[in-house]
């Protein structure tokens, strides 16, 4: 594979945006990346996740969006990663190779979760399968548990993957399991693998383990505010950091308890950045306008640190 930029930082789970009778909106991905970059200063994204409703979306709709990224990302952004997971591997198998021919930076895998595996080799047997249709491209392992309920650990498998699958990049880990974040980033002692920790309001703590950076729906809105705490805490200037990472998880606890997912997030994203983000695909339902204008409130509220 060519050299390429090292993946850290801050990864944004993107949004799909969606019109009002629930079509995907390409037209504002170019004015969603500018603002990204210009107001969250976040030039890394991860599209067709979870927060994206990829598993909701059509294989000829996960395309688009792949290529619209791609395509308004070149010359601004630094990783376009493509999540190409899905419930049976010839759709997988399609989008890998589609990622590959539109160039993307990345791809990654989550666990089918319907018919699961659940044994390292059977896991390792349908990521192997994957990466081979994408063979220069950087492959990222989506470990998140709680939503697929595989729960084979990263530390185990680990173990001679970049002998099965040489285009083994890294882990998107969304989990909890710092004990085993922590386990995997202690056997990487050569730097080659990239940990990226997608709890956002545990991010300090994955930082302090030694993860890489972050993917995450929280960047696309606060972004800025979430660069500024890993400034803080690469000086290191912990104090600093505990306040941006208390404030951020101040606001998550307040709408967690209103509930909230990816509709909400997307009612978030909307009225932060001002681009339309429209409604989530059922069976998710919109936020509601109670909801909208709590989360609001709140977040005006928040007083962050030097007025940041």
């Amino acid at each position: 594979m060519t050299p390429r930029k090292k993946l850290k930082g801050l990864v944004a789970a993107t949004i799909t945006p969606m019109t009002p009778d629930g079509k995907i909106n390409l037209p504002v991905i170019r004015q969603y990346v500018d603002y990204l970059v210009n107001e969250q200063n976040v030039k890394n994204v991860f599209v067709n996740g979870t927060t994206g409703e990829g598993l909701s979306l059509s294989i000829q709709e996960r395309k688009q969006l792949a290529e619209e990224w791609v395509c308004q990302g070149k010359d601004k952004l630094d990783h376009v990663i493509i999540h190409v997971g899905a419930l049976n591997l010839p759709e997988c198998q399609e989008l890998a190779r589609h990622a590959a021919a539109i160039g993307a930076g990345g791809i990654a895998v989550i666990a089918p979760f319907f018919f699961k595996p659940t044994k390292k080799d059977e896991l390792v047997a349908f990521l192997q399968k994957v990466a081979l249709e994408a063979p220069e491209v950087p492959f990222y392992y989506y470990h998140i548990p709680p939503l697929t309920g595989v729960k084979i650990r990263v530390e185990e498998l680990l173990d001679g993957i970049k002998a099965q699958i040489p285009t083994f990049q890294g882990v998107k880990f969304s989990d909890t399991d710092l004990l085993d974040l922590a386990q995997c980033i202690n056997k990487n002692e050569t730097g080659e693998f990239e940990f990226l920790y997608g709890v956002d309001e545990q991010l300090l703590g994955a930082l302090a383990i030694g993860a890489n950076g972050a993917v995450g729906s929280t960047y696309n809105y606060l972004g800025r505010q979430t660069n500024l705490m890993l400034q803080a805490f690469a000086k290191p200037d912990f104090a600093l950091a505990q306040q941006y990472q208390f404030l951020t998880g101040e606001f998550l606890n307040f709408v967690i308890k209103l509930g909230f997912g990816v509709a909400q997030t997307k009612a978030v994203m909307t009225f932060v950045s001002g681009i339309p983000m429209g409604p989530p695909r059922l069976p998710l339902v919109g936020a509601s306008s109670e909801f909208i204008a709590k989360a609001k409130a709140k977040l005006d509220s928040i007083v962050w640190p030097n007025g940041n």
